[in-house]
């Protein structure tokens, strides 16, 4: 039976199962972001200089790790027609990535004076592990959207349902861990860091029948394999990058997700610092901060994907989430009640949902039109590439606050008048600066239209890819 634009071809049961990778990945990804930096600088109290080299070359080994991991993973194995293409790099980087998390938090010495040097290797070793498991499994996760959910309103159906799964991952990693540690209690950290682990890991078993390639998935990938692999020339990894960064569209989502990353980086790793020195609060009340965003995320995603079904317009609805999410994030500068922040997190997770389901059915256009361009499947390849640009949102958020809290005396007093107003600028205007020039560039210069979307598509089906 002939494929169509709005045949659904997975059951809800199984979406939601391929959606709860999400929610081990958005937990993990909000407890690293919010927790690590903060660790070492204001529990360990390792130089933030040191902290900050770490996480740039932390950040560097990331942005070519992501797309080389891509490259190879693209290939076939002798495993390929029995597992799939995607499934076994998805478990074997899914299921001990939540290990590589504990190990940041045990370093093997809190002696930031004498053993500096040694904290820095530790903490870029455990990063880099960090990054080379989470690699294997989301290069992988990505690349198996756009093959394995093929239609527009199964990619947006797809996407709300991964959206509102790694909602709840996203809020049990951001209240869960301030509830297991203590400020000034470095082991605490160590066993929020199990927790962590424990939660995870269910929801990658959890994942398993959802990411699970079909015999008909696989059937299709060899059958064009066998087709077209041994007529096209074997292509490096730099000539696979030089052909990418050679298209548009690609390019110009790169910008905006670039950006977006630099946005939620910083910020969200501010939000420690914003709690423990602006308001002098405990630990667990980071929980209600985040749980405002994610209140916002819950009640706006169903809309945004009903929005996007009727608009069928992705650069439009992209663009104006970008630009509600910087707006929102300004008024984080001035506030200095509880209450008032909290809100305003409520409000700004409005337009954040927004950005979180569109970010899957854009980059599943993108690779589209690579395959249109190309006459080649390279999914992996091009979510590899992906996260290399993504990866420069961490080198942003290290160095917005090394540069920040050396200027603003962080290091001497952290309560001082000029340290907290460091703190909110990158928790505020900085952020807002990235995104809007995200939002900016994307719609100035992005060029796939709802038309031209759809002639890709069509190409894609006349030539059996």
């Amino acid at each position: 039976m002939e494929k169509t634009e709005d045949q659904i071809l997975h059951s809800k049961l199984e979406i939601g199962s391929y959606g709860f990778a999400s929610f081990s990945r958005e937990f993990l990804r909000i407890a690293f972001s919010a927790n690590a930096f903060y660790f070492f600088e204001s529990e360990i109290r390792l130089n933030v200089w040191f902290v900050g080299l770490a996480f740039v070359l932390f950040a560097i080994y990331n942005m070519f790790n992501d797309p080389l991991i891509g490259f190879l993973t693209n290939r076939t194995f002798k495993f390929t027609r029995k597992w799939g293409r995607r499934y076994p790099w998805i478990l074997l980087g899914g299921l001990p990535w939540g290990l590589s998390y504990v190990l940041i938090f045990i370093p093997p010495t809190t002696d930031a004076t004498n053993q500096a040097l040694f904290l820095f290797l530790w903490l870029l070793f455990t990063t880099c592990l960090f990054d080379t498991f989470h690699s294997l499994f989301f290069v992988n996760f990505i690349a198996l959207f756009p093959n394995k959910f093929k239609s527009m309103k199964e990619r947006r159906l797809a996407s709300g349902m991964q959206i509102m799964i790694g909602v709840i991952g996203t809020a049990l990693g951001a209240i869960v861990p301030p509830l297991v540690f203590n400020y000034n209690d470095i082991p605490s950290f160590f066993w929020q860091g199990v927790v962590s682990f424990l939660i995870v890991t269910l929801g990658f078993l959890l994942a398993i029948p959802g990411v699970k390639e079909s015999p008909e998935l696989i059937e299709e990938f060899f059958e064009s394999y066998d087709e077209k692999t041994e007529k096209l020339e074997k292509k490096s990894f730099f000539e696979s990058m030089r052909i990418a960064v050679k298209q548009k569209a690609f390019i110009i989502f790169m910008v905006i997700y670039t950006m977006y990353q630099c946005l939620v980086e910083t910020m969200q790793a501010s939000i420690p610092y914003v709690v423990r020195y602006s308001l002098d609060k405990s630990s667990e009340a980071q929980t209600l901060v985040f749980a405002g965003f994610l209140i916002g995320v819950l009640i706006s995603t169903p809309f945004w994907t009903k929005i996007s079904h009727r608009i069928n317009d992705n650069r439009k609805l992209m663009t104006i989430a970008a630009l509600m999410l910087g707006c929102f994030t300004i008024p984080l500068m001035f506030w200095r009640d509880y209450y008032l922040i909290i809100i305003n997190m409520v409000f700004w997770g409005i337009p954040l949902g927004g950005f979180w389901v569109m970010i899957s059915p854009v980059s599943a256009d993108v690779i589209d039109n690579s395959v249109v361009l190309t006459k080649k499947r390279e999914e992996g390849v091009y979510t590899g590439f992906q996260m290399f640009f993504g990866r420069l949102g961490i080198v942003a958020q290290a160095l917005t606050f090394a540069i920040v809290h050396s200027l603003t005396g962080f290091d001497v007093d952290p309560y001082s008048q000029s340290a907290i107003f460091g703190i909110h600028l990158h928790t505020s205007i900085i952020p807002a600066i990235f995104i809007f020039i995200g939002a900016i560039v994307f719609w100035k210069y992005y060029d796939l239209t709802p038309d031209k979307i759809e002639q890709n598509r069509d190409q894609i089906r006349a030539l059996k890819l």
